[in-house]
C-alpha cells in the first residue's frame, strides 16, 4: 500500500539513479538499524514483491524463443546448481578449510549450494543485461535448488544436516507460481505496452523494494565493525573474492554463447540466494556463518554500479543481445 502512495515522479527519479541507488541502498539499511526491526516483517512480501516485478516486465516472446532453444538454460542450470558448489567443495577441502574453520566452510558450502538472489533479473535490468535470460534460468535454478542443496548438504555435511528440502520445495513453488500469476493478472489488465513504458517507475519501485529486504538483514552490521573489525573486514573481502571467482569463471565458461548471454549468467551465478539457505537450515546456523551471510550481501549490493562501466565497454556500443541459442 505504501507503494501506491509514493508519486510516479519520485519513483521514476529514483528508477532513474539505477545501480547508484542500489549502492546507497546498504549504507543507508546499515546506518538506520533500527528499521530493521520495523521492516523485518516485510521480508517476504519484499521478496515475491521483487520477482511479481521481475515477472511483469519479461519480454514474453523473448522468453519462448529461450524455451524453444533451452540447451544455454538448461547448461546453465547445471553449471550454477552442481558445478559450482562441486568445485568450491573441492577447494575448500583442499585447503583444509572444512578442518581450519568449519563454520566459515559451513557459510561458503550453504552460499555456493543456493540458488541464485530472486532480485538478480531486477539487478540485470539496472546493469543493462539480458534480464529475461536471467529471469528463466533463474526459475529453473531455483525449481532444482530443494533436491540439489540437499544432495551437496550430504556430501559435504553428512545426514545430520537438515536442509528440509521438502519444505524449501513447496515454499519455493508457492512463492514462484503466486508471483507468476500476480505478474499475468497485472499484465492482462495494464498490458506490456503500458509496463514496458513504466520501466524507469518499476526501476524505482525495484530500489524500494530493496532496501526494504537489505534494512530486514543488515541491522547488526555496524555492531560487528565496530566490536570485531578485522574479522568483519576479512569476511567482507573473502565474500567479494568469491563473489568475482563465480562470476569470472562462469562468464568464461559460457563466452561461447555470446558476451551478452555470458556475462548475464555471470552476474546471475555471483549473487546466491543465502537467505533460502537460512530459512532452509531454520535459522540454526552458527554466529560466525551468521556474520559472513550478512557481509556478503556487499557485493551483490555493491558491484552492480561498479561492474555496469566495465560491461558496458565488454559489450559493445549498440549493447544488443546475444540470440538465444
Amino acid at each position: 500500500m505504501f507503494l501506491l502512495s509514493v508519486p510516479a515522479s519520485a519513483l521514476s527519479w529514483l528508477g532513474r539513479q539505477g545501480t547508484r541507488a542500489v549502492a546507497a541502498v546498504i549504507f543507508i539499511a546499515i546506518a538506520v538499524p533500527p528499521m530493521g526491526d520495523i521492516l523485518r516483517p516485510l521480508l517476504t512480501a519484499s521478496i515475491f514483491a521483487l520477482l511479481t516485478v521481475a515477472f511483469t516486465r519479461v519480454d514474453l516472446q523473448q522468453v519462448r524463443a529461450r524455451l524453444r532453444q533451452p540447451r544455454l538454460i538448461l547448461l546453465a542450470a547445471c553449471w550454477s546448481m552442481l558445478a559450482v558448489p562441486a568445485a568450491f567443495g573441492a577447494a575448500m577441502l583442499l585447503g583444509g578449510v572444512d578442518a581450519s574453520s568449519p563454520d566459515l566452510f559451513l557459510a561458503v558450502m550453504l552460499q555456493s549450494m543456493a540458488s541464485p538472489l530472486i532480485s538478480a533479473p531486477a539487478f540485470a535490468a539496472l546493469v543493462g543485461l539480458d534480464a529475461t535470460l536471467v529471469l528463466v534460468t533463474l526459475v529453473v535454478t531455483t525449481a532444482s535448488v530443494p533436491f540439489t542443496a540437499a544432495l551437496f548438504a550430504l556430501i559435504y555435511f553428512g545426514p545430520d544436516m537438515a536442509l528440509a528440502p521438502l519444505a524449501l520445495g513447496g515454499q519455493l513453488a508457492l512463492l514462484l507460481g503466486g508471483a507468476a500469476i500476480t505478474a499475468a493478472i497485472i499484465r492482462r489488465v495494464a498490458g506490456y505496452v503500458r509496463i514496458a513504458a513504466r520501466r524507469t517507475e518499476l526501476d524505482g519501485i525495484n530500489i524500494i523494494l530493496l532496501y526494504v529486504f537489505s534494512a530486514a538483514i543488515m541491522e547488526n552490521v555496524a555492531a560487528g565493525f565496530w566490536a570485531t573489525p578485522l574479522l568483519m573486514i576479512g569476511l567482507t573481502a573473502l565474500s567479494f573474492v568469491i563473489f568475482f571467482v563465480m562470476f569470472s569463471a562462469t562468464a568464461l565458461s559460457f563466452w561461447w554463447a555470446g558476451r551478452d548471454s555470458a556475462l548475464s549468467l555471470g552476474f546471475m551465478a555471483s549473487q546466491r540466494n543465502m537467505g533460502l539457505m537460512l530459512g532452509a537450515t531454520g535459522g540454526a546456523l552458527p554466529d560466525l556463518t551468521w556474520v559472513y551471510f550478512a557481509v556478503a550481501q556487499f557485493p551483490i549490493y555493491l558491484t552492480p554500479q561498479m561492474l555496469k562501466p566495465v560491461m558496458g565497454m565488454l559489450r559493445g556500443v549498440s549493447g544488443k543481445p546475444s540470440p538465444p541459442r
